[in-house]
């Protein structure tokens, strides 16, 4: 994995192991008296992670883990979404836009609109995966690509 991309975090103890994706879901009330809250509280919320590497084991109490927490090295895994086929250009740098879709019951709605991408942000399409799953009821163009944000 790339150095440059990699962050330094604290996961629960009983749950770390090299190759564990997670989604963080962001601070909770019992984080904000800890006095290593910044370290946990780096990532970015509603973002996917993949643990690369475990530090040096040290466990640190935690009020949300009862085993306690250690350091871990994770980096941000790239967003699956459908975008409109126009835009899905390996290496464009765009402003994601959501679709202006009501749809829940939709079988891609999720990728279509993914937790991880406030709308208006700004990503580079990494990769363009394919076409996508299924036919959009709305009439969009789609394809999956692979997104990657762009630090502003």
């Amino acid at each position: 994995m790339d150095e440059v991309n990699k962050i330094i975090t604290l996961c629960g103890k009983d749950w770390v192991n090299i190759g564990v994706e997670f989604t963080f879901l962001g601070g909770k009330p019992e984080c904000e008296g800890c006095k290593i809250k910044r370290t946990c509280l780096r990532l970015r919320e509603n973002a996917k992670y993949k643990i690369i590497n475990l530090r040096d084991g040290t466990v640190q109490e935690c009020a949300l883990h009862d085993s306690g927490v250690v350091a871990v090295e994770v980096v941000e895994l790239p967003i699956i979404a459908l975008l409109d086929s126009k835009k899905s250009v390996p290496g464009a740098k765009i402003k994601y836009d959501k679709k202006d879709c009501n749809l829940l019951d939709c079988s891609m709605y999720n990728l279509c609109n993914p937790i991880e991408l406030k709308d208006g942000e700004t990503v580079i399409v990494e990769k363009v995966i394919g076409d996508s799953p299924g036919v959009c009821e709305k009439g969009y163009s789609v394809k999956v690509v692979e997104l990657v944000r762009v630090e502003e």
